[in-house]
């Protein structure tokens, strides 16, 4: 083919197909567009599922309704706590007896006669207790400020280079060096005192003694009656088991705590009688309490001996901590070896679990709240291994 040779024009046909198919590629790509534009403003257009607003309305009306009702529940318990308290104390103290009262019925020993000879041992032991440690602990409460003049001028060797300092710091200060030392206001408990609190106290004993007795005597009757009203013969076979495995466990625990309890009280209280402490019978029973609180009890305790040891001792020297320091180590020991081989590891609980029932039970109670925490804390758990849709509360606070 030459240069002056002219190609071909194409046909008049093969034209005016490549011109329509180029029409319908864009009609329907105008077409698609379309339809992707229409799609949201057809989806905002549909009409909404009314139930998803009505559950979502209803969610938020229960969340509502549970915090009021929990407001509530605090509220009651805090004005109720006159009440409560004995209620609660009495049913660990019957719940801790029991196994006495069923080791008597197993001896063909009756119920009523078995719940009297231990609520008259009770009676004498707490009577015989008070009679022991009321007048050391009146006669501590008037020898402190006593004890602590006396103590001021042993630690004049101490305390002098501070002075020294401080009294300098005011002269550059002030220009003056004369310091006020504050008057400190005399602790003292009068007779009258003990008279006005001494009805409430009795009458606190007397229907905490009442309600133990009464749980002793019909505490299985009222299980009984309890198991009675389920529905089916399934239910009650499951709510037996259920209601026998948990007093079974918190009657373990409750008894193995106390009698923990009571011998680290008797341990310390011989260890400090070996130290020469004054009234070491009434040191030995703060120990004995301040444990059912763990961690802050013995941390309590440890500085009050270390207080108490340094205002009776005769010279101020790091001996006179050696009391404070050996109870330390005792609990220790007893916190990290005696009472989780004693109790096992289903009973140990989380610290800040601990740390938290003290704090919403010392705020609501006081201090008797603090001393029934740890033991409130350990039973709901136990109740809630055992109750099906609660096993996750036992398992936030285990250990």
């Amino acid at each position: 083919m030459t240069a002056t040779e002219v190609l071909p024009e194409p046909a008049a046909g093969t034209s005016i197909a490549s011109g329509e198919q180029a029409l319908a590629i864009d009609a329907a790509a105008a077409a698609e567009s379309a339809e992707s534009t229409a799609a949201p403003a057809a989806a905002a257009m549909r009409p909404r599922n009314p139930l998803i607003g009505l559950r979502r309305h209803l969610r938020a009306i229960r969340m509502v309704f549970n915090a009021l009702l929990l407001l509530a529940l605090l509220y009651t318990i805090t004005i109720g706590k006159a009440l409560l308290i004995p209620l609660v104390l009495a049913a660990f103290i019957g719940l801790a007896l029991n196994p006495i009262v069923a080791f008597g019925i197993r001896l063909r020993i009756p119920r009523w006669f078995t719940a009297f000879v231990l609520m008259v041992g009770l009676i004498a032991g707490i009577g015989t207790g008070v009679g022991l440690l009321a007048q050391p602990a009146i006669g501590w409460f008037h020898g402190a400020p006593a004890a602590i003049k006396s103590f001021v001028p042993k630690l004049r060797s101490v305390t002098k280079p501070l002075e020294a300092a401080n009294r300098a710091t005011q002269t550059l200060v002030s220009g003056t060096s004369r310091a006020q030392v504050p008057q400190a206001t005399p602790v003292s408990i009068t007779a009258w005192d003990v008279v006005s609190t001494a009805p409430k106290v009795l009458a606190a004993v007397l229907s905490v003694m009442l309600l133990v007795f009464f749980f002793l005597i019909y505490g299985d009757t009222m299980l009984r009656r309890l198991v009675e009203i389920t529905p089916s013969f399934a239910y009650k076979r499951h709510a037996v088991t259920i209601v026998r495995g948990i007093q079974t466990e918190i009657s373990r625990y409750l008894l193995t705590a106390l009698l923990i309890n009571a011998s680290l009280g008797a341990i310390t209280a011989g260890m400090l009688w070996l130290y020469k402490v004054p009234d070491p019978l009434l040191w030995g029973s703060v120990a004995m309490f301040a444990n059912f609180i763990p961690y802050v009890g013995a941390f309590v305790t440890t500085t009050l001996l270390a207080v108490v040891c340094m205002l009776y001792a005769s010279d101020a020297n790091l001996e006179v901590f050696l009391p404070a320091l050996t109870f330390a180590g005792i609990t220790a020991v007893e916190g990290n070896l005696v009472t989780p081989l004693i109790q096992g590891a289903s009973m140990r609980l989380s610290p800040i679990a601990i740390l938290l029932w003290l704090l919403v039970w010392g705020w609501l109670w006081g201090i008797p709240g603090a001393l029934l925490a740890v033991p409130m804390l350990t039973c709901t758990k136990l109740i809630c291994e055992r109750v099906r849709g609660w096993e996750w509360f036992a398992v936030i606070v285990s250990r």
